[in-house]
């Protein structure tokens, strides 16, 4: 149990590093630099998917957030866990949003909604925590962390309201709201972790504000497509002192989503219940046989602190993922539950259906 505590806290103590600093230090060039660095001092394997790789892979939605970003640095990284000596087996994914620096894209943010936006990698960065604590702890199980890795820049090709964009499984997307880029990201990075055929996929992203106003920064929200585990979830939260509360997500919310000229609208102008409609999105990318959480990190940030610690930057999720990996799944994986999702209403327009070292960032121009 110390060993756990332990190596939890370091995770979070790596997230909220990594989620602290400045965005002209940690662009996406140096966040994947910094990545290969805890790669190779933690055994990991690395592969990195640049925007060459993500246009053949046909991500589309990926590719839209990152039109705006003069420098050409976006991807999404794939790491690998692999304990030494342990049995074959389909590994357990984790999905974060890293957009390292969010203005909003042509539906601009104010001021006063761009200044912390540097950490809107949050997400990516409880991920990667989650891989560095397993990894101490000396986890027999696979683990992978697929991270969406990207800025939402203005510019002029920056991708812009009702363009109709095609993600990495055909879905084809209609933009309603270019501040609404995480789902986009998130979108392709869920399809190319679904096609490891990974055992389970917990995603962790700073995506909504309704979620915030659901909760405020005391809890963050979760989603499940198996109702089994929802228990499983919140228990995890309990234990590990990170409380999340699960939401639902039935399928009759897919009606709003209807796109006259596209299968799926991106979002909904008016934002109510935006974390729900955000997760009915989101599930579009997920195959229907893989158990399914995705947490809508709305603890992420909080002024004045959050239970012990007492800087606005929380480093939360770490522990709760570890609870949830280590006990939560354990106890649940061979409930027959598991083995149905909540349905998700398929498009009907488919057009084709350990060192224990900190990295370091280089300073200096982005590009």
């Amino acid at each position: 149990a110390i060993e756990r505590v332990a190596a939890s806290e370091r995770g979070a103590h790596l997230v909220r590093w990594l989620t602290a600093l400045p965005p002209n230090v940690r662009t996406p060039r140096a966040y994947r630099a910094a990545l290969a660095q805890l790669a190779r001092g933690r055994g990991w394997r690395m592969r990195v998917f640049d925007e060459a790789a993500l246009k053949r892979a046909g991500c589309g939605a990926f590719l839209a957030v990152v039109r705006g970003s003069a420098a050409r640095d976006a991807a999404i990284v794939h790491l690998q866990y692999r304990p030494r000596g342990a049995a074959r087996a389909a590994p357990v994914a984790l999905v974060g949003k890293g957009l390292c620096f969010d203005t909003g894209g042509t539906n601009l943010k104010p001021a006063k909604g761009m200044l912390d936006m540097h950490g809107d990698m949050a997400g990516s960065a409880v991920a990667v925590g989650i891989l560095d604590a397993l990894t101490e702890l000396g986890e027999r199980t696979p683990v992978d962390a697929w991270l969406a890795i990207a800025e939402n820049r203005i510019g002029p090709d920056a991708y812009t309201q009702n363009e109709v964009v095609t993600a990495a499984n055909g879905t084809t997307i209609q933009v309603m709201h270019t501040d609404a880029e995480g789902r986009m990201a998130l979108a392709d990075t869920l399809v190319l972790a679904g096609h490891t055929k990974p055992a389970a996929i917990v995603d962790f992203a700073t995506l909504t504000g309704a979620c915030v106003s659901a909760l405020t920064e005391r809890y963050s929200g979760a989603f499940t497509n198996r109702p089994a585990l929802r228990a499983a979830v919140e228990a995890a939260g309990a234990a590990s002192g990170e409380r999340v509360w699960t939401f639902p997500s039935p399928p009759d919310f897919d009606e709003e989503l209807d796109s006259p000229i596209a299968d799926v609208l991106q979002c909904l102008i008016d934002g109510k219940g935006d974390h729900i409609y955000a997760t009915r999105f989101l599930q579009r990318f997920v195959p229907d046989d893989v158990p399914w959480v995705h947490v809508d990190l709305s603890s992420a940030h909080r002024t004045g602190g959050l239970a012990h610690v007492a800087t606005p930057v929380t480093g939360f999720g770490v522990r709760f993922g570890v609870q949830l990996l280590r006990d939560g799944f354990a106890a649940h994986a061979a409930g027959p539950a598991l083995a149905s999702a909540t349905p998700v209403r398929k498009p009907g327009r488919t057009r084709q259906s350990v060192r224990r070292s900190r990295p370091t960032l280089a300073r200096g121009s982005r590009r």
